[in-house]
């Protein structure tokens, strides 16, 4: 294991519920849970810490198998699929705040459908937070020909244009010439935990650094059946 940085923590969110792939985060992933895939190289990168949220006591077993903690049980209030990831990790602060007096330095937000991260990945967000003195590193790929927004169109009440409401004839022809523009992907979100005990808790506060994952990197998030086929099959050849 690499040398950990003191006091950091990662936080692996996995719920029970799941309306697209029944039992996602612990469903077989080329012969593992997929949620082990993430545990892991959680432990294996610098972390020291690597915690588990989750509503689901089948899903605690396997964290823990994993060496995962799992040091309680989510609310159910926090486990359906319209809430968002940031009560999520205030929840597990609050938590380890209260029983433990455990405040992290840092936390590293790691979501289990995203298998394709490597401990370089967890451990370059970390020390781009540690040297920057930043409140959130953000792990992005090169948002590159079709998905920069300068190629997107947009139909309002039947009228094309381009995302900005601009004319199809000032449309950038040159994929050279495109401004450059980043798609956040899910390989790791690290953060400052005092985001979260604000009075409006985010992700992100107000010193944002982006890390850029190579565009030949394979980055696939499962959400879908279709995702699960594709991810398995490439994963094979990494």
């Amino acid at each position: 294991m690499s040398q950990n940085i003191e006091n950091s923590l990662a936080i692996i969110p996995a719920r029970y519920g799941s309306k697209s792939i029944k039992n996602k985060n612990i469903k077989l992933f080329n012969g593992k849970p997929l949620i082990a895939w993430t545990i892991e190289l959680a432990l294996a990168s610098k972390i020291s810490r690597v915690v588990v949220t989750t509503d689901s006591k089948e899903i605690k077993e396997i964290a823990i198998k994993y060496g995962a903690e799992v040091p309680y049980l989510r609310d159910k209030k926090l486990s359906n699929d319209t809430i968002g990831i940031e009560p999520v990790i205030s929840d597990v602060l609050e938590y380890l705040k209260n029983n433990e007096e455990y405040i992290p330095y840092c936390v590293s937000l790691l979501l289990p459908t995203s298998p394709f991260r490597s401990v370089y990945d967890i451990n370059r967000s970390l020390d781009i937070y540690t040297k920057k003195n930043a409140t959130s590193v953000v792990s992005v790929s090169p948002a590159i020909a079709n998905y920069n927004p300068y190629w997107m169109l947009r139909k309002d009440n039947d009228v094309v244009t381009m995302f900005d409401g601009g004319g199809l004839s000032e449309m950038i022809s040159r994929r050279q010439d495109l401004p450059d523009f980043f798609i956040k992907n899910d390989f790791v979100f690290t953060m400052n935990p005092g985001n979260f005990f604000s009075k409006e808790p985010e992700l992100y506060g107000n010193n944002i650094e982006l890390m850029l994952i190579s565009e030949d990197r394979i980055d696939i998030d499962i959400n879908t059946n279709k995702d699960w086929k594709i991810a398995e099959l490439l994963f094979d050849y990494l």
